[in-house]
């Protein structure tokens, strides 16, 4: 698979893939919240506002993106079984749980959108 291309400016990285590469499908498994998005309740929570809006960016360029959690769809936890075993051999501190193209790719926090963009394969040059 071709390697994306990278431009930089006002000090963020740019990443970019190749119109012949395919973006992703991603998977998040959530651990149980009222909301995903991280602005409910009293204060935001930064890291899940982060994490979001990388997320709905990724889905921008065309990345399918799910996110699945307990409260809401607990059938998609059981129901998928890299992530059932993980739960069953390590617990709920899996959660959250990132799941590329079918495979477990990051569990126990949320990560930065530079993290996030290496894990779908927007991998600096």
């Amino acid at each position: 698979m071709p390697l994306p291309t990278f431009s930089a400016s006002l000090n963020r990285t740019k990443a970019t893939m190749p119109k012949e590469a395919t973006m992703p499908t991603i998977d998040v498994f959530d651990p149980p919240m009222c909301c995903s998005t991280g602005v409910c309740g009293p204060e935001a929570d930064e890291t899940l506002v982060a994490f979001s809006g990388a997320l709905r960016k990724l889905r921008r360029h065309g990345a399918e993106v799910t996110r699945y959690n307990p409260s809401t769809t607990p059938e998609a936890f059981m129901d998928t079984a890299v992530v059932y075993d993980a739960l069953m051999d390590d617990g709920h501190d899996v959660l959250p749980l990132i799941l590329v193209d079918g495979e477990i790719v990051h569990t126990g926090d949320y990560p930065s959108r530079d993290e996030l963009n290496q894990l779908v394969g927007l991998e600096p040059a």
